[in-house]
């Protein structure tokens, strides 16, 4: 069975392209050029993947996010025609795992699908048999990476696929330093990191937001300023 990803993009031409390169990779592609249009589908469709352009008619790309998040934890990569900081920094939040800013490489897109992909499969139930139990905990924190699932002091804490690849992270090297360079490269497997990149910085600060955490007195994740993350044994 074919991974389905959905494409929301007013730009015809963009869409119609991502649409060859993903299609040529044997996925299936659900294409709509406005989040009206999207929405109906998202909402009776089982999917593994969205890609979300920022600048749609209507309802925006980042609301169409939110009200994925709202009751959905596959990856959701979004689109802006703007090298804006704002725009990327407003989308991890809402829960985007990843952003690509126009105009860009085709290659570069299915590979971020492929790297988005990779990871979701590895930690959804859907595909527990893949990987043995495995059960990490640290103060009222217990992670079940066979069944993607994350307990806070006994109540569920509903984490994105690149929120919870980085606590799991955190969690599998408790006790040592974690820099944002290792967990960029462990999580995306590309080349495209740079020591600007805040990319895991929006992450980490809504990872503390959900785990009630802050930077002064942190319980679970600790800044080493100037060499990375780390959680105390």
């Amino acid at each position: 069975m074919t991974d389905k990803i959905l494409i929301v993009d007013d730009e015809i031409e963009i869409a119609d392209l991502i649409e060859v390169y993903l299609k040529n990779e044997n996925y299936t592609v659900y294409k709509f050029y406005s989040s009206a249009e999207a929405l109906s589908c998202i909402r009776t469709t089982e999917f593994d993947l969205a890609i979300l352009d920022i600048m749609l008619p209507g309802i925006d790309g980042l609301t169409l996010c939110r009200k994925i998040r709202e009751q959905y934890n596959y990856p959701v990569i979004m689109l802006t025609a703007k090298d804006s900081e704002m725009d990327k920094i407003n989308g991890l939040t809402l829960g985007a795992d990843d952003y690509i800013t126009k105009p860009f490489r085709p290659l570069e897109m299915v590979a971020r699908v492929k790297a988005q992909l990779r990871r979701y499969k590895k930690y959804n139930p859907a595909h527990a048999e893949e990987i043995p139990e495995d059960v990490l905990s640290h103060s009222g924190l217990i992670m079940n990476i066979r069944t993607h699932e994350c307990l806070l002091n006994e109540h569920p804490l509903i984490l994105t696929p690149t929120e919870f690849s980085i606590l799991r992270i955190l969690l599998e090297n408790k006790g040592s330093v974690v820099s944002a360079e290792s967990l960029f490269h462990q999580i995306w497997q590309d080349e495209y990191y740079t020591k600007s990149n805040n990319t895991i910085t929006v992450h980490i600060r809504h990872l503390r937001e959900k785990l009630k955490d802050t930077v002064d007195h942190p319980k679970y994740i600790k800044t080493i300023w100037g060499v990375g993350y780390k959680i105390e044994k």
